[in-house]
């Protein structure tokens, strides 16, 4: 088949990669232009823009796709469809209305529909979600579904995991498809159940920040929510520490945001959080022992003051 993909991160790579090992004739990719990045503010390439490079696919970087030239040169790949996965822009409706659409999403659609699926379902405390494959309309991942696969998410699962889990499905579903659509087998379009949706808001640099007057197992989720990236974080010593892993105790009743011992363990609501990876301002991550051979722990300061 002849493939135009359109994507941005890692999760789009994956995709990407399975397409073209399957042998499917990728013209063209389009994908966010590249930004300033590091100390040295050089333009740095996304994921997907390196990987279409090593194969000599022509690549795209426009700013939107709703200029008619844009939506011009598209219409003379003639593709036999447009494959999408997190790429940053939205497909206007000249361009669903001609080519068949399909998306990556990295949810249990209609659950989690949006920026941050991932983070989202494992700060609400989802024990599974998954990767939905659905042709594109114009609304957010409102489309028709054509197939799903579950990922269980356990008590040990951070966001990185998950990404990574789920973009092994993701490619592999949508080679399914477009293997079916090759073999000219009949998709089956389901529509979503509008009862049943939840929205994945992008995440705020501002929710990275730990609230320990919330239940324990509400902020070891939001740890792992946000492990690698943005990093969950407190203030303690006057320095900002990002906790990436942790485990809890329940059963405390001591004030929220109070470092309780010498293991660093920092009270909730309705428990006490004891961080197992930890991560100082432009240092490395480290493990909680090599962490506490280099910080004097505040025993009885408290993180939310």
């Amino acid at each position: 088949m002849k493939i135009v993909f359109m994507g941005t991160p890692a999760f789009a790579s994956s995709t990407l990669a399975a397409i073209i090992e399957a042998g499917h004739e990728v013209v063209a990719v389009y994908t966010r232009a590249p930004k300033p990045a590091g100390r040295g503010k050089k333009l740095q390439e996304s994921d997907v823009h390196r990987l279409a490079s090593e194969y000599d696919i022509p690549v795209r970087t426009p700013n939107s796709l709703k200029a008619s030239d844009v939506c011009d040169e598209l219409l003379l790949t003639q593709a036999d469809a447009i494959v999408v996965a997190a790429y940053g822009h939205i497909i206007p409706h000249i361009i669903i209305e001609h080519f068949l659409c399909l998306n990556v999403h990295a949810s249990l659609l209609p659950r989690w529909r949006g920026a941050a699926p991932i983070q989202r379902a494992i700060m609400a405390g989802d024990d599974v979600t998954g990767v939905t494959i659905m042709r594109m309309d114009e609304g957010l991942d409102t489309g028709d579904m054509i197939i799903s696969s579950e990922v269980q998410i356990t008590q040990d699962t951070d966001a990185g995991q998950l990404h990574d889990a789920l973009a092994d499905v993701g490619a592999s579903l949508m080679c399914k498809v477009l293997n079916d659509i090759d073999l000219g087998v009949n998709l089956t379009f389901d529509s979503q159940l509008n009862d049943s949706v939840t929205y994945a808001d992008k995440i705020s640099k501002k929710e990275a920040c730990i609230d320990f007057a919330q239940p324990a197992c509400v902020v070891e989720c939001m740890v792992r929510a946000f492990s690698p990236f943005p990093g969950a974080y407190m203030n303690c010593n006057g320095e900002r520490i990002k906790i990436l892993a942790a485990s809890i105790e329940m059963g405390y009743s001591i004030k929220p945001g109070q470092i309780v011992d010498k293991q660093f363990g920092i009270a909730c609501k309705d428990g006490v959080l004891y961080p197992k990876r930890l991560q100082r301002a432009g240092k490395s991550v480290v493990d909680i022992d090599s962490f506490l051979n280099g910080f004097d722990v505040p025993v009885g300061d408290n993180v939310m003051e």
